[in-house]
């Protein structure tokens, strides 16, 4: 996969493609990432990317010229992150990973200019209902989701166990030692009992999600199995609270 990035700011984007997981993915060659400083397709003496509103107003506005110019030589789907945007999730993030080529633009000021929305963008996404100082922090949160889901980037059992993959929140992880200050780890992950070990995850991940995301048991068509550790679940929190 090829994930361009068109931003004013490109040396924010060092550490994100120099590091951890993103920056094996880049060397072993699952993704190429492809920082576009948009200043270099502006092409008056003072490389200005922004300009005042029409119709007055607080603030400024990136300029259409430099982003139509910059996307003419790039493909594949166009990303715009704004605050206006579908609030980004995992869902999406799993059909974007089957793109062949990303494209997104970093938005500043008071946005970009409408013309190059209605034109050139495909889909603008939000990461959240909050408002940053410009697309860098959102253009990472949404490669990275992406790239951690290439094939062979990490392992798929543990994407595949991530909150939100399976439309569940994650299970409580514990590691060495099994006891620390007399705080002990839960008896059947030591048990070697696959079988229960599973069925404590998947019951655990059901009352995380049940406590803190109700929605998304709503939303979920659950198994016969589900439906009884739910049972249980609900009967345990019941007792809990009298």
């Amino acid at each position: 996969m090829k994930i361009n990035i068109l931003t004013l700011f490109p040396k924010m984007f060092e550490g994100f493609v120099s590091e951890s997981i993103i920056s094996r993915a880049i060397k072993f060659g699952a993704v190429e990432v492809n920082i576009i400083d948009i200043r270099d397709y502006c092409f008056d003496k003072h490389k200005q990317a922004d300009d005042m509103p029409f119709g007055g107003g607080n603030g400024m506005v990136m300029k259409p010229e430099p982003l139509f110019l910059a996307l003419e030589n790039l493909s594949g789907k166009v990303i715009y992150t704004s605050p206006q945007g579908k609030t980004f999730n995992q869902e999406i993030a799993k059909e974007l990973a089957k793109e062949e080529e990303l494209t997104i633009i970093a938005g500043h000021y008071e946005g970009i200019d409408e013309r190059v929305v209605e034109n050139k963008v495909d889909m603008e996404l939000s990461i959240g209902d909050f408002v940053l100082t410009g697309g860098e922090l959102p253009a990472m949160v949404i490669s990275d989701t992406i790239i951690r889901l290439l094939p062979d980037v990490i392992k798929k059992d543990s994407y595949e166990n991530d909150s939100f993959y399976n439309g569940l929140l994650d299970y409580p992880h514990y590691t060495r030692p099994a006891e620390y200050k007399g705080l002990r780890v839960p008896d059947v992950l030591i048990s070697g009992n696959h079988k229960k070990i599973d069925e404590w995850r998947l019951k655990q991940s059901l009352k995380r999600t049940y406590l803190r995301r109700r929605d998304l048991i709503e939303k979920r068509e659950l198994t016969k199995l589900e439906k009884k550790l739910l049972d249980e679940i609900k009967e345990e929190i019941k007792k809990e609270e009298v």
